[in-house]
């Protein structure tokens, strides 16, 4: 049965990039790069925000407890200015030290014989402006090694395809790269709801989300917005309390709604010219003034409602993301997919066909209704980090390999 998922999954992943040289059974082309511009950063944001790089968490000394979160960095194939003689420039977190391990190989395939060279890395001596993440080992500056400054730009585009969660090509003379905080609520994303948050069920009344059970179904909507019952099928994600995570609380006045998701779920909004063709758009991009669909009086039918306020609110109650049948579903009366790092509902929804599929199968097989190890959260091809359904996260990669990673939601799965 997992052979089978996977061929699926490679199928459909192939057909959604049908481009030349970008499906599988061919050699993959080198997607062109395009270098930043000076001044440019990425993503778009301010560095310490929830899209980039987060919060700043505080200056780490040699003498703080914190300082056990630096590891030495002592790759051959990167040059370390180290100034001071103190081999600070070497100490970062793990996390900026995976990043900028992943950069310097990229480094030597762009320009034979040149290597990364660091200039200023963690710093304990307060030479950056007040709460930089240099203070924290989660930045760098960087060169090449010929400090030929027209190679500048490429650099840091591929410290962009390295991962780095935000590049600035800061000044002629460097690059500045960041990451967030190795257990910081910025870098656990994904795409989930609070456990508090409510669907209603086909048999009357409502349920905690986290409280759903194979078999239930629940209220949901299809491609057209006509409301129907779904059957849920798993957690897609599913983070025990007291997991803290920051959530987007989207609310409206007229119906009275507030719907809590993370940055890089899919929320459908109503578009401005086809009104009966749900968008689905990232949870981060929803602004005042757009409309969601909810649930209306008597819970016959969805209406536009009009978002007046959106805002950032950290939680503790777990982290759920439901999957249903019909891959959408209505989350505290408003609609929602069920999935999340894309912004392309039809492509994630029919990626999971080979899920839904062989779910339906087993069904089919196995009428009074056992437990299916192969399709569950634990039964996974190698052991998981985090709750991330191992389906998820087959996907997550094989989308990174085919698609653009402007496509997908810096937020998706980074930690």
């Amino acid at each position: 049965l997992a052979g089978l998922l996977l061929l699926g999954a490679l199928l459909l992943s192939g057909g959604l990039a049908c481009g030349p040289g970008r499906g599988f059974g061919k050699r993959r082309h080198p997607k062109k790069l395009t270098p930043l511009a000076y001044k440019q950063f990425i993503p778009n944001v301010a560095e310490k925000t929830l899209g980039a790089s987060g919060r700043y968490e505080g200056k780490i000394s040699r003498a703080s407890e914190r300082f056990k979160e630096l590891t030495p960095n002592y790759n051959p194939d990167i040059i370390f200015k180290d100034e001071e003689n103190t081999g600070a420039d070497r100490l970062m977190t793990q996390r900026c030290k995976d990043k900028l391990n992943a950069l310097a190989i990229s480094v030597m395939n762009q320009w034979p014989g040149v290597k990364l060279r660091v200039t200023e890395g963690w710093d304990e001596d307060g030479h950056h402006s007040e709460e930089s993440l240099h203070y924290e080992g989660r930045a760098v500056d960087i060169t090449t090694s010929d400090r030929d400054r027209s190679k500048y730009g490429m650099l840091a585009r591929l410290a962009v395809e390295a991962g780095f969660d935000w590049v600035y090509y800061e000044s002629k003379a460097h690059i500045h790269c960041s990451v967030k905080a190795e257990n910081s609520v910025a870098a656990k994303s994904g795409g989930c709801f609070p456990g508090s948050a409510l669907v209603n069920l086909e048999q009357g009344g409502t349920k905690l989300v986290k409280d759903l059970s194979p078999g239930d179904r629940v209220l949901a909507a299809d491609g057209q917005g006509q409301l129907l019952y779904s059957e849920f099928l798993t957690f897609l994600d599913q983070e025990e309390p007291p997991l803290h995570r920051v959530f987007y609380v989207i609310e409206t006045r007229r119906p009275r709604t507030r719907l809590l998701l993370t940055a890089a779920h899919l929320l459908f909004v109503v578009p401005q010219q086809n009104h009966s063709q749900p968008q689905p758009i990232f949870a981060s991009r929803v602004r005042p003034g757009h409309h969601v669909y909810v649930l209306g009086k008597g819970g016959q039918t969805l209406l536009p409602a009009t978002v007046h306020r959106v805002s950032l609110q950290e939680e503790a109650s777990g982290a759920y993301a439901p999957l249903t049948a019909q891959g959408t579903i209505l989350i505290n009366q408003v609609l929602a997919s069920c999935y999340a790092v894309i912004e392309e509902h039809s492509w994630a929804h029919w990626a999971f066909a080979p899920f839904r599929l062989a779910h339906t199968l087993l069904a089919m097989l196995s009428p009074s209704g056992p437990s299916y190890p192969s399709l569950s959260l634990s039964a996974v091809p190698s052991e998981t980090t985090a709750g991330i359904h191992w389906y998820s996260r087959l996907l997550y990669h094989i989308g990174r390999w085919v698609l653009d990673s402007d496509m997908l939601h810096p937020l998706g799965m980074a930690s």
